[in-house]
């Protein structure tokens, strides 16, 4: 392999591993913030119980994040040094915000999260919980600025020329709110969200198989399948939200999520199918005119396929990105059934009856992850052969000092300390789920204690 393929795979695998984390910590914020309120409001310690609980898995998963997130940093200056001096003043200024804005807000206020029980007042304890759960949400924003920048490029202008030249910012603001940046904050989000909901689900219907922590993994359960309703839903629009954006600003991006090569043509909607590049075609399952109304909302207005791009200048691995794109979506379609099944469920008073239904939501904390995965990898692989857009190419973006073998061999090592520190979590994760929300010698007292005023814990 050359220089080029052996440092994207290397990127491509510290922030795939590394985005494993933050959506779980966002999500899990969200959580917390909730359970914690109903704390408040109510006095029922069993939501003490329930947020001690998971304020300790929150703890290990934004660890992990922070430690696999430094690494990538490094790459840019490693692996990527034309880029970072192309890019450093946009990119440099983002990162900047959220050490400011975000990073010191979560952090500063996550010690009192973690050890300010017995030391603050409820009210400020609340306080940061919400605070933390905010933090994370500006982290998201400043490294979603970035990475929207490179997608549609806004508010900046281009200083010297050739490999002098570099962006520099001229509207902060216009770089902020880039034509791409809300849509994909928002998903990205609400992607956040899901995940956190699901592995809520997930321990908790593994409680309830076992027959374990029944008066704390029944209302944490009910609460999991309230977030994961009403943001599986929500995704739904904010996906074709974004998708319309994908039309309107990466054309050749869209095209290649959908294996559309006629270069102006009506286009159908694939449901599945398979794309083969030598040939320029694409077979499998699809909804006639589909994609056509989807961006245009009529069945005769043309989208712009491949052919209209020069070779050059489109996406190489069409087929990958049209599977991940199509795996992300068949995702969001499941965990919108699975989640209205299962309220359809409580709502008869059977939810913890079946199951079959249990252990499915139990492995259902990997869905939302999948479909992170498949959607940064859509994103990403779709902008190619274009580091920013329209701007530099990805061949171009290269360190001119560092050789294949390098690369190749911090590869390995990466692989190796990463596989070691998911090891680690697995291992971490497990023992505090093992362990559970309460002690033994309390359980029996808080389950009598609390069943009177807790209404969730009924089906």
């Amino acid at each position: 392999m050359d220089t080029e393929i052996l440092a994207r795979i290397q990127f491509a695998f510290t922030i795939a591993f590394h985005y494993i984390y933050p959506p779980l910590s966002i999500g899990l914020g969200l959580i917390l913030v909730i359970m914690e309120g109903m704390y408040l409001k109510t006095g029922n310690k069993l939501y003490e119980r329930m947020t001690r609980f998971w304020i300790k898995i929150f703890a290990l998963i934004f660890g992990i994040g922070v430690a696999t997130g430094i690494i990538m940093e490094f790459e840019f200056g490693t692996n990527w040094a034309t880029y970072s001096k192309y890019v450093g003043d946009i990119f440099g200024s983002a990162l900047a915000a959220e050490g400011i804005f975000a990073f010191a807000l979560e952090s500063g206020f996550l010690g009192i999260l973690l050890f300010g029980w017995n030391r603050v007042s409820p009210r400020v304890h609340f306080l940061s919980t919400i605070m933390v759960f905010l933090g994370s949400l500006f982290s998201a924003v400043w490294i979603v600025v970035a990475n929207s920048w490179q997608q549609t490029p806004a508010g900046f202008h281009i200083v010297g020329a050739g490999m002098s030249a570099r962006a520099e910012i001229t509207d902060f603001w216009a770089m902020v709110f880039n034509p791409s940046s809300v849509d994909r904050l928002l998903h990205s989000w609400i992607g956040a969200f899901l995940a956190g909901a699901f592995m809520v689900i997930s321990v908790n219907a593994y409680y309830i198989l076992k027959g374990k922590h029944l008066e704390i993994a029944k209302p944490a359960f009910k609460i999991g399948l309230v977030v994961a309703t009403i943001f599986s839903l929500a995704q739904l629009f904010t996906g074709s939200k974004s998708a319309e954006g994908v039309a309107k600003n990466q054309p050749a991006k869209l095209a290649a999520m959908e294996g559309h090569y006629d270069s102006s043509a009506v286009a159908d909607m694939y449901i599945l199918g398979w794309v083969n590049n030598k040939t320029q075609t694409t077979n499998g399952i699809a909804i006639p005119y589909g994609l056509t109304f989807l961006i245009h909302h009529d069945f005769k207005t043309p989208v712009t396929g491949l052919r209209a791009f020069h070779e050059d200048e489109r996406p190489r691995q069409v087929n990958a990105v049209f599977q991940f794109y199509h795996i992300m979506i068949a995702i969001g379609v499941a965990l919108i059934a699975l989640t209205l099944y299962s309220c359809w469920q409580w709502r008869k008073g059977k939810l913890f009856d079946k199951r079959w239904l249990l252990i499915l939501l139990a492995w259902s904390v990997l869905l939302p992850q999948l479909a992170n995965q498949c959607g940064w990898f859509t994103a990403e692989m779709g902008r190619q052969p274009w580091v920013v857009y329209g701007l530099l190419k990805t061949s171009d973006a290269l360190s001119k000092a560092v050789s294949a073998n390098q690369v190749l061999f911090s590869l390995i090592l990466f692989m190796l300390v990463y596989a070691t520190l998911f090891v680690l979590f697995i291992y971490l994760l497990n023992k505090k789920i093992k362990h559970g929300p309460v002690d033994d010698s309390t359980a029996e007292t808080i389950e009598e204690g609390s069943k009177r005023d807790n209404p969730l814990l009924t089906h």
